[in-house]
């Protein structure tokens, strides 16, 4: 057959990996798609530049819109929205698939991408915009098409893995985590979307429009980074038997014999996770995602989930199905949005919290904060106090620690009782608030 023309768009490390496989063994991926794979051009902002790539440096180009125009298969990995938006639409326009890495467009515009697609009848893919190399959105969109899918738990952002994983296994804070790990590249040098979980957020948007058929966008996940979380919480999850992971938490609700009617919940935070969770020993900047599914029961999906090389396999994955089905004269599937579940307010949420207090140190102080608890309907777990020592300066002196563990209870109402515990005397501080999950 005649080759089928791939058109990349972008050159940094995860285009120039893609770049370097199809042409390293683009005799094996003709056997696999059953055509050759021409690289007929990569699309950069400026030509000259010094690139670690064997390639024809007559491949280079500025006139993004001319190479996508003349592609069978457009590969996305320059990332933003645009000009990332527009050149995917002019590429479906002109009947090529698209293979995108593009999480953040996915999360804020990706039912435009879809109608496109269907207009067209090109294909879109985008395994790599979540996770990296693991198979994870195929397994979703595709393998548990037949089956219910209650609830996905996962850590999809490595960077923020690996600084808490740092400050729990070496005691580091987080601000030495953090250079730490723009040292070794798992950070950008500024790491804003990462740690104030921006990332993470776009990727659980995604995997809970794929799990629940329903659009779920950017601004509809509640999102918290991991900017407060103190040396303080790391060593309270340890007394837990817990670690502190950022999570992705993406859960269909009601539709129970209670009659509550149905929708979803997406949100990602920090939350302590027992030792006992498999996602607990998920370290260093490596993810995991924690499917549950009614008939196929629990999944878990671990590897790499960033990287050149790693994000690079996922992308060349999908620029091989794409082929495939051009090839065959089909295309695989597109969105699947007919249930349409309302996605719930982060008050509505059942959770637990982990609370610590600074409070004073007599008679009546626990009755007054169970009094607290009782007056929001929150049930407590647990309580554990400890004497602050008194310092040299005579501070400390009168003052406890007290830690309390709750049951599970809606957001709002755990909110509403941190507050209200915030303004009774006997508490100096809330030192910590921090929800539990994974149990």
């Amino acid at each position: 057959m005649e080759p089928l023309k791939v058109a990349l768009l972008g050159c940094g490390v995860v285009g120039t990996e893609v770049a370097r496989l199809l042409t390293q063994h683009g005799e094996e991926l003709a056997k696999r798609v059953g055509a050759p794979l021409e690289l007929s051009g990569i699309a950069v902002r400026r030509l000259g530049r010094t690139r670690d790539l064997a390639v024809d440096p007559a491949l280079f180009t500025t006139d993004a819109t001319a190479l996508v125009k003349a592609a069978d298969v457009v590969v996305e990995v320059i990332g933003g929205i645009e000009p990332a938006r527009s050149l995917i639409l002019e590429a479906m326009a002109s009947g090529a698939g698209v293979v995108t890495a593009n999480k953040a467009l996915l999360a804020e515009d990706g039912p435009t991408l879809y109608a496109a697609a269907a207009e067209h009848g090109v294909d879109l893919y985008f395994e790599a915009a979540v996770a990296g190399a693991i198979p994870l959105l195929r397994p979703l969109r595709e393998s548990l098409a037949g089956d219910r899918v209650r609830r996905v738990l996962g850590i999809v952002n490595g960077t923020t893995n690996y600084v808490l994983d740092k400050m729990d296994s070496t005691g580091m804070g987080f601000a030495e985590a953090v250079a730490q790990a723009q040292e070794l590249g798992y950070a950008e040098a500024d790491p804003t979307a990462d740690v104030e979980a921006f990332d993470a957020a776009a990727k659980a948007a995604i995997l809970a429009s794929l799990a629940f058929h329903t659009r779920v966008g950017a601004a509809d996940v509640h999102r918290e980074g991991i900017t407060s979380v103190s040396a303080a919480d790391v060593a309270s999850a340890r007394a837990m038997n817990a670690v502190v992971k950022l999570l992705a938490i993406c859960e269909r609700t009601g539709g129970g014999p209670d009659g509550t009617p149905e929708g979803v919940s997406v949100r990602v935070h920090p939350a302590m996770i027992p030792l006992s969770h498999p996602l607990a020993s998920v370290r260093e900047a490596y993810n995991a995602v924690f499917v549950e599914a009614e008939a196929a029961g629990e999944l878990m999906f671990y590897g790499r989930g960033a990287g050149g090389q790693p994000t690079a396999s996922a992308v060349l994955g999908d620029v091989i199905s794409v082929a495939r089905n051009r090839v065959a004269g089909g295309r695989g599937p597109g969105e699947s949005a007919y249930a349409d579940l309302p996605v719930r307010p982060m008050g509505e949420v059942l959770t637990r919290y982990h609370i610590s207090l600074d409070v004073a140190d007599r008679p009546g102080v626990l009755a007054q904060v169970a009094a607290v608890f009782a007056t929001h309907g929150v049930s407590i777990e647990t309580v554990r106090q400890q004497q602050h020592p008194t310092r040299e300066d005579g501070g400390g002196a009168g003052r406890a620690a007290l830690v309390v563990v709750t049951h599970t209870a809606p957001d709002a109402a755990l909110t509403a009782t941190v507050e209200a515990l915030a303004g009774l005397d006997i508490v100096e501080a809330v030192a910590s608030v921090m929800r539990v999950e994974g149990d």
